[in-house]
């Protein structure tokens, strides 16, 4: 289950440098759970931007969304874990065997260096795109049984994927956006207070965040939101 003393929001680092980041991440750090890096800022700044916000004790989920032969992924989910991130992504569409075989090694790994294992997250279907709560839930049982500790999934399926799923199986719900907020590429949005309803056990956050006049009271706001909605859950 998610840590319920640590703050369940997500804020998304979606900026070009490893400057901005940790600017933002001085920001927005003491009310986000973890900051997440993404696919443009990790190939821009790589491995020592990561290095650089654990040092700054950061939690930090790394969202490369790894998909290719189980093997390719193995040595990848390897590598986040020598990084020492705290949650990291796989697409779940890669199939089970691709899932257990990140599972596996970033068991391995962790156990080698004698650090905190990384949650594995598989991600069931971008919300960008359509999808149906069985196609969802389905990507979920499968992540689950090949040894995933939780999923990506929007709002809308989190209380199917919980029912399915249990209790104990972490839920990351993206797409986010505040009251008022636009829904730019994504099509499958809520508010922070819905996806906690629904079952979300932390939010990924991005731009309503990162475009706010003061980013550290925008996460602030959303944290007060998912606190009032879990008391009234």
């Amino acid at each position: 289950m998610a840590e319920r003393g640590r703050s369940r929001l997500i804020v998304a680092l979606d900026v070009p440098t490893a400057e901005q980041a940790l600017t933002v991440a001085s920001l927005v750090g003491p009310h986000a759970g973890f900051l997440k890096v993404g696919l443009r800022l990790f190939t821009a700044e790589g491995p020592a931007l990561v290095r650089a916000l654990k040092a700054a004790r950061h939690g930090v989920f790394l969202d490369l969304k790894y998909h290719d032969i189980p093997n390719t992924v193995a040595e990848a989910a390897t590598a986040a874990a020598g990084l020492g991130v705290d949650l990291f992504t796989v697409h779940a569409s890669g199939g089970g065997d691709m899932v257990r075989a990140a599972a596996e090694s970033v068991r391995a790994e962790a156990t080698r260096l004698g650090t905190p294992r990384p949650l594995l997250l598989a991600v069931t279907v971008l919300t960008s795109m359509p999808s149906t709560v069985e196609q969802v839930t389905s990507l979920a049982r499968l992540a689950q049984e090949a040894g995933a500790d939780g999923v990506v999934a929007s709002a809308q399926e989190a209380g199917a994927v919980r029912r399915a799923t249990g209790e104990r199986f972490v839920i990351v719900t993206p797409g986010i956006r505040p009251a008022g907020a636009g829904r730019n590429d994504q099509r499958r949005v809520a508010t922070p207070a819905e996806a906690v309803a629904g079952g979300a056990d932390y939010v990924v956050v991005g731009r309503p965040v990162l475009a706010a006049a003061d980013p550290a009271a925008a996460a602030r706001a959303i944290v007060e939101e998912m606190e009032r909605a879990e008391v009234m859950r």
